[in-house]
């Protein structure tokens, strides 16, 4: 546990950055609501705060809070900037530059805010061929989360932020509604360790919870995934904390790079790993020319993971920050109902963070049930 000074001290120092405009926030959002029921980009989703707020509403107003804290400090005049690179998918990319213009892109500057595609790999059979979507097209598949650091070279992204002067980036996935974007705390503790990656984790809520894990693995930074892990593994406690599992840092896919280190992406994206992903993907039979949908899986789509980059680092050029669960993590998953990571879940922690504010502000809240919450807009908060 850091004491209240270091987290003062590095969220100073992180809006004094972000009040030099050295700070940029790149968002993982190529995935579709296909598990939510809905064929929209995840970031559209409205989680029924009585706001009615999409996910991409909440973090762009939370951009523009810190964006305002930054130039307060500073005794600045003008706002500070913090450049906001979205990636989408082929499949979202349309929906969400569309839904951005018809929402005048949540109060921010139009000219920074850059929306991007993550490219896409081939499609294979069972048999090692690669399968066509009809007789004139390959079957093809976004790159995983992994296809960022490629993305960000093609799209011209990394030479926009160098033009900017930017010199901090956070990168986050778009389902998590308690991300706090553009964190002063993150980006104040990673230029102070003078890292190259940085990452947020939470504590695992249970042994069995279905988590990536942030260890160290042969001397270096990793991700393993929970698949990978037997139960013996997993149970285990750490010997000098009792109570606690040996291995707790639950990988959410929080992450710092300094603009350094981004620089050098063409010198070892090619080395990043493909992962296979098993699917069912329709396919054009050749004979016929017809697509056909398979009942079961068929062949395997290729993706690569944006962690595997950490094993490349030396450990002193990587770094952890623990975050309370509550205050910054709760993933948007499953369908409504579930009772894990679903729609209601996500209102409810946002409901429950809010009331935590303004009882800490002196308030008192009274309602119908104990757990009613109180939605506190990012604009007045962050």
């Amino acid at each position: 546990m850091r004491p209240p000074e270091d987290l003062e001290k590095w969220y100073q120092s992180g809006l004094d950055l972000i009040a030099q405009n050295k700070v940029a926030v790149v968002l993982m959002a190529g995935g579709q609501g296909t598990r939510l029921g809905s064929s929209a980009p995840k970031g559209c989703f409205n989680i029924d705060l009585p706001s009615n707020k999409s996910l991409f509403q909440i973090q762009a107003e939370r951009i523009r809070k810190v964006q305002e804290l930054a130039a307060a400090k500073a005794g600045a005049s003008t706002p500070a900037v913090v450049p906001w690179y979205v990636m989408t998918s082929g499949p979202t990319r349309g929906p969400t530059q569309e839904f951005f213009e018809k929402n005048s892109y949540f109060g921010l500057d139009k000219a920074n805010v850059v929306i991007f595609e993550q490219g896409v790999l081939p499609c294979i059979s069972n048999e090692g061929k690669i399968l066509l979507e009809s007789k004139g097209r390959v079957a093809v598949a976004p790159d995983g989360n992994g296809g960022l650091y490629q993305a960000l070279v093609v799209s011209n992204v990394l030479s926009d932020m160098g033009s900017r002067g930017i010199e901090h980036i956070h990168a986050y996935c778009v389902d998590n509604c308690l991300v706090k974007v553009a964190d002063p705390v993150f980006i104040g503790f990673s230029a102070a360790k003078n890292v190259d990656i940085a990452t947020k984790v939470v504590r695992k809520r249970a042994a069995n919870e279905s988590v990536g894990l942030i260890l160290q693995k042969n001397g270096k930074p990793d991700v393993v995934e929970y698949s990978e892990i037997d139960a013996a593994t997993a149970e285990a406690e750490d010997p000098r904390q009792k109570g606690l599992l040996k291995f707790r840092a639950a990988n959410i896919v929080n992450h710092y790079y300094s603009a350094r280190f981004l620089e050098s992406i063409p010198q070892w994206a090619h080395k990043l790993p493909h992962h296979v992903a098993r699917k069912k993907i329709p396919a054009a039979d050749l004979s016929s020319g017809e697509t056909v949908k398979p009942e079961k899986p068929n062949g395997i789509k290729l993706e690569q993971f944006v962690f595997d980059v950490f094993p490349m680092l030396p450990l002193d050029k990587f770094a952890c920050l623990e975050v309370k669960r509550e205050e910054e993590f709760s993933p948007l998953k499953n369908a409504r109902g579930t009772g894990e990571d679903d729609p209601d879940t996500s209102k409810a922690d946002i409901m429950a963070q809010g009331k935590r504010w303004v009882e800490a502000a002196g308030a008192t809240v009274t309602g119908e049930k104990a757990s009613d919450g109180i939605e506190v807009s990012p604009l007045i908060s962050y």
